[in-house]
Formats: C-alpha cells, sequence, structure tokens
C-alpha cells in the first residue's frame, strides 16, 4: 500500500450507480467524473513555521467529497485511488 507524505491522503474512488432512479442506464460517454471517495491512508501533515505538524481534518475511514480535477490517479489491484493534497478535500459526507 502507499503512504502518502505530508498532508496528502489517498483514496480510494467511489462510483456512483450506472443506473438513474428510474431504471434508465446511464452510458459510460455521459457519466461524469466521481468527486467522493473513501480515505484509506493519511500523511503526517504539514510541517508549520514552529516545526510541528498541523492535525489532519480527516481519518481513515472518512468519506469525503473532494475537487473534480484534483490529485493524480493511481490503479492497483483493479482498484481506482487518488492521491491529492488535504486542500482539495471539500468536506466530509456523513
Amino acid at each position: 500500500m502507499i503512504k502518502p507524505l505530508g498532508d496528502r491522503i489517498l483514496i480510494k474512488i467511489i462510483e456512483d450507480t450506472e443506473q438513474t432512479s428510474g431504471g434508465i442506464f446511464i452510458p459510460e460517454s455521459a457519466k461524469e467524473k466521481p468527486q467522493k471517495g473513501e480515505v484509506v491512508a493519511i500523511g503526517q501533515g504539514k510541517l508549520n513555521e514552529k516545526g510541528e505538524r498541523e492535525p489532519m481534518d480527516v481519518k481513515v475511514g472518512d468519506t469525503i467529497l473532494y475537487a473534480k480535477y484534483s490529485g493524480t490517479d493511481l490503479k492497483m489491484d483493479g482498484t481506482e485511488y487518488k492521491i491529492l493534497s488535504i486542500k482539495d478535500a471539500l468536506g466530509i459526507i456523513e
């Protein structure tokens, strides 16, 4: 597994369903890029001016919403992941 550095997080991308609530299937070309994922690993946090680590706003297991075109895509063992900076995490989905 990958251990993110600094203020970065590793998320497993959560794919949305391919069918609408009315039963209509959405073709691959019409799908939007998913923007939510489950946090699977976090870095130690950013260093501030005093040399201390700032706490991360998310923890492993959180489901987050992230900025649309952020991060770097990874694929390991057939699963899609994304590594991104904590500043690209927009919110925690509860």
